[in-house]
């Protein structure tokens, strides 16, 4: 892929834009963020208007722990296409590294609106409302979210953990013992069963 898509870089800005992304994409992917980056620059130089370029360019930024840049790449790309869903997830991502709840929370929101069983986007929202103390709004979007995926243990056993939190019991129980039910080797899991038994 890398060789073929190299081929590309001498044609003209728009197929050399194009092929720069996908190559900046391919590096970031294989954890070469030098070379992902120089691809991401030329992409952006040669189609300024590129969202997925400008979105790899923040992906970037962003593996380089400059959040508040990256946001910036990452609302370029949605100034130039408003439905590129990429941008506006990981434009969610930097505001929850930035402590920005409200504004990761409206993104995820967005795309819900756009991705309405999107997993990812399900359980973001789910994390936000946990973050911000809000367990009953957790506990609605990881329901949601477990009619998408029925078979997660790591979402059921969260809502057995909600559930317990809120001090009911019987439905912490029946969530606990499906997540056991799907991977029976978490130890916390198996511990609160224990203990539960116990009681």
């Amino acid at each position: 892929a890398l060789e073929t898509l190299k081929m590309f870089e001498k044609k003209d800005s728009r197929v050399k834009s194009a092929a720069a992304t996908n190559l900046s994409f391919l590096y970031y992917l294989e954890n070469e963020l030098a070379q992902a980056t120089n691809y991401a620059d030329l992409a952006v130089n040669s189609d300024r208007y590129n969202p997925a370029a400008l979105t790899n360019k923040g992906n970037t930024v962003f593996a380089n722990g400059d959040y508040e840049k990256a946001a910036e790449f990452y609302k370029e790309a949605l100034r130039n296409d408003s439905s590129c869903t990429e941008a506006l997830y990981n434009l969610g991502l930097t505001y929850k590294k930035l402590n920005r709840i409200d504004e990761a929370l409206d993104c995820f929101l967005k795309l819900h609106a756009i991705l309405r069983n999107s997993a990812q986007v399900l359980h973001q929202i789910a994390s936000i409302y946990e973050i911000m103390e809000d367990p009953s709004q957790a506990i609605e979007w990881l329901l949601q979210l477990i009619s998408v995926v029925p078979t997660d243990p790591h979402v059921l056993s969260k809502l057995g953990k909600l559930y317990d939190n809120e001090g009911d019991k019987s439905q912490a129980f029946h969530y606990y013992y499906e997540s056991y039910r799907y991977f029976p080797s978490n130890i916390e899991v198996i511990e609160w069963l224990g203990a539960y038994y116990i009681d």
